[in-house]
């Protein structure tokens, strides 16, 4: 009889990586759900028997999902499947029922490694068994490609403030400069400091801006073990701290992806305790239509929250879409 296996990911580009990772031989009865709330319906349906869950998900994340399989006691061997990897992360999601924990991009020797350490047979079948396609978009491409550098990005602040990032769904738009602010007023805050960083290689090229919540300042100086006076050189400092974290971070997370290297230009301060409409008025000239990819950071339990915005030039979209494809059907 066949395995009952449901993939439970929000992002078709994933659907499509996990279950190409999956053996071969193995007689499976394959379903998809594209989020959470989908997942929890198709499992009382009995559409699963092994779930592979992803974490950031809308309607319900993948906490939610395992509390809810919980709650109704569901008979089913989860096993996570996430770009988040914080340790935190890691460990909740053992607390709260899952098997194991795979972070992103999943590999079949990873999968099959997994699947037999838990006595899960998957050589059933004598031949490779065939498996429906699943269609997918350059849009979750790039979405599921940041989604996995957000989260490099994370867990490195994480493990060196000893915190949890709560990290939202990245987004991907491609956008004038007066959607760019539309954005950023959406992010609410009251005043910011920003700091821009260009990157190029190999026919990609861009700015990474990272737009920091000013109110954010207190609470980060006591995780960074900072008990002094914050003035306006220490201020300077966390802000240039935070962009060398996640700018480099996340840059490396798709550089790895995409099998490149990114070169980074100096980082410059473009301003200073002022509106994000003041911010995008000084520097309208630098981005025009742009592919912009959005990533917000906030620490849990603290008022530290900041927006990571990776700006791409209208010409590095053609490669980025080929090494996107690549990552796929290569």
């Amino acid at each position: 009889m066949s395995t009952r296996v449901l993939i439970c990911d929000d992002s078709s580009f994933a659907r499509k990586q996990m279950a190409s990772a999956l053996p071969d031989n193995w007689d499976i009865d394959l379903s998809y759900a594209n989020d959470g709330k989908e997942g929890v319906d198709a499992l009382k349906q009995g559409k699963g028997e092994i779930l592979f869950l992803d974490l950031n998900m809308p309607v319900m994340d993948g906490y939610q999902v395992l509390e809810a399989i919980r709650e109704a006691n569901l008979d089913v061997m989860v096993i996570v499947i996430s770009g988040d990897v914080q340790p935190q992360a890691h460990r909740r999601v053992l607390q709260l029922g899952a098997l194991d924990f795979i972070k992103k991009p999943v590999n079949s020797t990873e999968i099959e490694n997994t699947l037999n350490k838990f006595g899960i047979e998957t050589n059933t079948f004598e031949t490779a068994a065939a498996r429906k396609e699943v269609e997918y978009s350059i849009r979750d491409g790039y979405q599921e490609v940041a989604n996995v550098a957000m989260g490099r990005a994370a867990d490195l602040l994480a493990r060196l403030l000893d915190v949890f990032i709560v990290m939202p769904i990245p987004s991907v738009n491609t956008i004038e400069v007066s959607e760019l602010s539309m954005a950023l007023q959406a992010t609410n805050y009251e005043k910011v400091s920003a700091v821009c960083q260009g990157f190029i290689g190999a026919g990609i090229a861009g700015e990474a801006l990272l737009i920091f919540n000013e109110s954010s300042f207190k609470d980060f100086a006591e995780l960074m073990k900072y008990d002094g006076e914050i003035d306006d050189v220490v201020e300077m400092e966390l802000v240039m701290d935070i962009a060398s974290i996640l700018i480099g971070a996340c840059l490396k997370g798709i550089a790895e992806q995409l099998d490149i290297q990114f070169s980074q230009g100096q980082p410059n301060v473009l301003g200073r305790h002022i509106k994000v409409d003041e911010l995008l008025k000084r520097n309208q000239n630098r981005w025009k239509q742009t592919m912009a990819i959005e990533m917000g950071y906030t620490i849990e339990n603290r008022n530290i929250n900041c927006d990571l915005l990776l700006l791409f030039t209208e010409d590095s979209i053609k490669t980025f879409d080929e090494l996107v494809s690549y990552l796929i059907e290569g």
